[in-house]
């Protein structure tokens, strides 16, 4: 597949996951909004900190790492091999389910059956829905792999509307049930999912579409674990590289969510300080769930297979070399000025957004600092998912090992840190330690495109500096809406609040007309990139 064909699919892949995103996270607030007003804060701290934790932590480390193998490189491969490799995820899964179940049910506090009942069942529910997620895995890769747009789509849209349905119809008719509730939505959404992919590749397979696209599987028989005589189970050059992503993946969990980590096994939050950190953290993490993550996991795709894994800038192909440096320059570009225009209008924003969304219960306190600090997080996530994106794709096996170690020391670092600040300053604390995990990360994979550049003409990094007249916007911007916040917000009646939101909305205005004179090879980019499908769609 030429690099350009491989461009446009994997732009239209990030758009549609990007929108995908914003439908489940509309969806999921609106959950959030409404499970608010029929049960506790613990509960919700319980649900969304303790038990989500044990479920990504399973799927993380059971996955991350066959997935940046198996999607590194070209779609033409042993897929027999490829696929026996990926199978290997669940018994790693049924593995790390039951010593991680264990720890949660006997090494940590277990929450006041009277405020959260049925915890036990939780912890099964959670840690099975985690294995039943990774009999997908090798469903999965093979449709990310040929860049399979609209079975992601439909999957993971059948999945979250079912998790929701149910969920609220629980919440209604049985709030006593507590975590069955979120037991019984968790399973019914993985169930789903892995579903979803199965009946699609029994139909696709074999049919005439497949046999037009020379698909690599034939069979569905050949989805499954299979044995040759005389060959390898695994390409051994795949299982190595999986191991030393592996060790990586590991680090980049604790880094991930480390203060969940931190939050469960320290004890320096009660379940319901837990519960009120978590929504506000899923408020502020909004942008950087249904765009930066999207990208980052479609343009991964896009560098492992136009750049070629281990070598250096001299022995590419320059016309993808010049592709994928422009290609970067203009996402770097983009993840900046989305990141800006969060942080300026976040901070003087946060406050009325919680009011708005939860009422005193979010905005009073520690809230509004949260949501402003998260403001300034979600710059620095937009930089590091975009360089740590290209730095992924591009590391041999050696390089990989290398920054394994730098992982390592920069995990108890954090940890660390995240501690003492959680002490000092609260809740703040733990995204104040995540910011400066994000700047040396960001140090390190800039570092990196700095060295693996240098000896061409290209200089990507040069996205990252935003024309001055933009710039000078921003600032304006950030001093307007402040000085607004302080007239007008929050407490002044709702004409007062509408004042604030027309003055944050001029000043928008503003920055985005700014944006679109002073950047016209980004609005180009995106136009022809992400934007192509559905403007043609409307003409």
């Amino acid at each position: 597949m030429a690099a350009q064909d491989v461009l446009g699919q994997t732009a239209r892949l990030a758009s549609s996951s990007a929108l995908l995103q914003v439908l489940f996270r509309v969806v999921t607030f609106g959950l959030n909004a409404f499970t608010l007003r029929y049960l506790s804060r613990e509960l919700i701290g319980v649900v969304n900190v303790r038990l989500t934790l044990l479920y990504s932590t399973v799927v993380f480390l059971a996955r991350e790492a066959f997935r940046r193998a198996c999607l590194s490189g070209s779609a033409k491969r042993n897929w027999m091999k490829t696929i026996n490799l990926l199978w290997l995820t669940v018994p790693l899964g049924v593995f790390w389910s039951i010593i991680l179940g264990l720890v949660w049910l006997h090494l940590l506090e277990v929450p006041d059956p009277s405020v959260v009942p049925h915890y036990q069942a939780g912890v099964v529910a959670f840690g099975l829905s985690a294995i039943i997620e990774l009999l997908g895995e090798p469903f999965w890769v093979l449709a990310q792999a040929h860049l399979f747009v609209r079975l992601k789509v439909v999957a993971e849209s059948l999945s979250v509307v079912s998790k929701c349905i149910l969920t609220v119809t629980l919440v209604i008719l049985y709030p006593q049930w507590g975590l069955y509730i979120f037991s019984l939505a968790q399973l019914l959404y993985v169930s789903i999912l892995v579903m979803c992919y199965v009946i699609y590749f029994v139909m696709f397979l074999g049919s005439p579409e497949a046999t037009k696209k020379s698909f690599p599987v034939a069979r569905v028989k050949a989805l499954l674990p299979s044995f040759v005589e005389d060959e390898t189970f695994v390409n051994w050059k795949e299982a190595r590289l999986t191991w030393s992503f592996f060790k990586q993946s590991f680090l980049k969990q604790i880094l991930t969510e480390g203060e969940r980590y931190v939050m469960t096994f320290l004890n320096v939050l009660n379940f319901g300080d837990q519960g009120v950190y978590d929504i506000v953290n899923n408020l502020g993490s909004l942008v950087a769930r249904f765009i930066f993550l999207p990208i980052e996991e479609s343009f991964y795709v896009f560098f492992a297979k136009v750049l070629e894994r281990g070598k250096t800038v001299k022995d590419q192909k320059q016309d993808d070399v010049a592709m994928a440096a422009n290609v970067l320059e203009l996402l770097l570009k983009l993840v900046l000025l989305i990141g800006l225009t969060i942080t300026v209008f976040g901070y003087a924003y946060s406050q009325l957004a919680l009011d708005i969304y939860g009422g005193s219960m979010l905005s009073s306190g520690t809230g509004p600092d949260l949501l402003r600090c998260y403001s300034l997080y979600v710059l620095f996530l937009a930089v590091n998912g975009v360089t740590e994106c290209f730095t992924f794709a591009l590391m041999c096996k050696e390089e990989v090992d290398r920054y394994n170690f730098v992982m390592l020391a920069l995990s108890f670092i954090f940890l660390c840190i995240s501690y003492f600040l959680t002490h000092w300053y609260g809740s703040v604390g733990f995204i104040l330690a995540n910011c400066f995990n994000m700047g040396i990360r960001i140090a390190h994979s800039t570092h990196y495109i700095h060295d693996y550049f240098k000896e061409s003409a290209h200089r990507p990094l040069t996205g990252l500096l935003p024309s001055p007249a933009l710039l000078l916007v921003y600032i304006i911007s950030a001093v307007i809406t402040a000085f607004s916040e302080v007239l007008f917000c929050c407490d002044k009646g709702w004409m007062a609040r509408l004042i604030h939101i027309s003055t944050g909305a001029l000043c928008l205005a503003a920055t985005l007309v700014t944006m679109f004179c002073t950047e016209t090879k980004l609005i180009h980019f995106v136009r022809n990139q992400f934007l192509s499908r559905y403007l043609k769609k409307g003409t």
